[in-house]
């Protein structure tokens, strides 16, 4: 297990082609996540009235799609979490692995849409701040 210089464990450190293999699940995760978003999107006004009728018994036909819409962002978030991937940004798609460069851990940079990894940026910085694969 590889450290970082703070001395946190990271979990997973990834090569690029690890990365790149895990790309086809990522965006089924991710594209599961956003389709949940935008039920929760959708339904959140009608929601938010039946709480606030809750202590009257009532309910909202709203209810169980909002229930599942939570359940498949919290599963597929996990999905991503487990396989050792950071997630930075659910709007975006916006990912990052662990990812050993020059002798210290650096993150592998990819957004949903993209085809493979070809972006990085250090630990302490972020989308902004990300650097081609190539100039390396």
């Amino acid at each position: 297990m590889a450290q970082r210089e703070e001395g946190q464990n990271l979990e997973k450190v990834f090569t690029l082609s690890e990365a790149n293999r895990l790309i086809p699940q990522l965006e089924e995760h991710l594209n599961a996540v956003k389709l949940g978003k935008a039920v929760l999107i959708r339904t959140k006004n009608e929601v938010k009235k039946a709480s606030a009728k809750a202590q009257f018994g009532g309910g909202s036909f709203a209810g169980p799609p909002y229930i599942t819409a939570l359940e498949q962002i919290s599963e597929n978030l996990q999905v991503v979490q487990e396989m050792g991937v950071l997630v930075k940004d659910v709007d975006l798609g916006l990912c990052d692995f662990p990812y050993l460069l020059d002798g210290r851990i650096v993150y592998l940079c990819w957004k949903l849409g993209e085809s493979e990894i070809r972006w990085w940026h250090e630990v302490s910085s972020g989308y902004r701040d990300r650097q081609p694969l190539e100039a390396k």
